[in-house]
């Protein structure tokens, strides 16, 4: 690894925070790009100042912090030029992460998610074109079309059948086509996408990670985005939490920031040309809703407090596992650490003091 500097965008965030410490864990130095955008879009329990914070004095100066806002094109020029070649490699975690707020404003959606992204995509090609971008994308690319799976009622979940191809986890063939994707789904498909095609038509080492639930103690847990933290935070502090729709039998897949990221560097040490991958907690680690309420409980000790509401959330996934076998068929060396239990009796542990009834 010659050149030194990796660039994070939405540093102060779950996955560019945990970038952040394990890369400069590796002796590199980090720049980091965040200007907390998400005190906007979620208010007070949104905002991730807090762990700005904690990372300033936990990496110390292997980091350097960038108060850019990623729709600003001369900012993130002028921050590329002045690196120059150092630059070994780009993360790119910013954005609006959340299908019910983008709705409220479509317009800040797709300038934060699709043209903040060309925008990082062109910055890097025109100074460090070698240098390996990964995206962290979204499962919602495919829309609400998993919910046309062969899908059965379970007792606490529903599942596919045993001899379903996916039942090991929906693969990068399921088409993004012909479904209801949320403005949010949208316009990281049009990022998702341009990603893939400056990898193509530039030849640049691009790579786009398709996140189910990214999870982990760095979240700021809010009703609208962060699920795990969300749950056990409720619990803890004995908050109501709305169950919306399916009977909170809905699966979801959990991948902790920490494996994530040591997927990062994988693909870092041997970097590939536009490649897609689902990325998630897989078969390994998945949940329903009211699966998570129940180990919340028996973490913590306390009953949880939830009410249902009938009508699911627009393009919700009624059954999300994603299948990781061309992650792991390229880097055979990677694997998953953590499973749903381990994630949530962590973040337990991380929020005694922060979360308290």
């Amino acid at each position: 690894m010659s050149s030194s500097v990796v660039v994070v965008t939405g540093s102060a965030g779950l996955i560019g925070s945990e970038s952040v410490r394990h890369f400069a864990g590796l002796g590199m130095d980090v720049v980091g790009v965040d200007n907390d955008m998400r005190g906007y879009f979620f208010g007070k329990d949104g905002s991730t100042k807090w762990n700005l914070d904690r990372l300033k004095k936990e990496v110390g100066e292997r980091y350097t912090h960038h108060d850019i806002d990623i729709r600003d094109r001369d900012g993130l020029a002028k921050l590329f030029a002045g690196l120059g070649k150092n630059v070994g490699l780009v993360i790119h975690c910013a954005a609006q992460p959340s299908h019910d707020w983008a709705a409220r404003e479509p317009f800040t959606d797709f300038d934060v998610n699709a043209v903040g992204t060309l925008n990082m995509l062109e910055a890097v090609r025109q100074h460090v074109p070698a240098a390996p971008f990964i995206f962290t994308s979204t499962n919602k690319v495919y829309g609400d079309l998993p919910n046309s799976l062969p899908l059965i009622e379970q007792e606490t979940r529903y599942e596919l059948p045993e001899d379903h191809k996916w039942y090991d986890g929906i693969d990068e063939t399921m088409s993004i086509d012909q479904s209801m994707h949320s403005v949010f789904g949208a316009s990281k498909v049009a990022a998702d996408v341009m990603v893939q095609e400056y990898g193509r038509y530039f030849d640049m080492p691009t790579a786009v990670f398709r996140g189910g639930t990214l999870t982990g103690p760095g979240h700021s847990a809010a009703e609208l985005h962060g699920f795990l933290a969300y749950v056990m935070r409720c619990v803890m502090e004995q908050r109501q939490y709305h169950i919306y729709g399916y009977k909170g039998k809905q699966v979801r897949d959990a991948i902790h920031s920490s494996d994530l990221v040591s997927a990062f560097e994988a693909f870092h040490r041997a970097p590939r040309v536009a490649e897609v991958y689902n990325m998630g907690g897989g078969r390994y680690s998945n949940c329903s809703v009211i699966e998570a309420f129940q180990l919340a409980s028996e973490i913590t000790g306390i009953e949880a407090r939830t009410d249902y509401v009938e009508q699911a959330r627009a393009g919700d996934h009624q059954w999300w596992i994603s299948g990781l076998a061309r992650f792991q068929q390229h880097y055979p060396d990677w694997k998953l650490t953590y499973d749903v239990p381990a994630i949530l009796r962590e973040m337990y542990e991380a929020n005694q003091e922060l979360w308290k009834a």
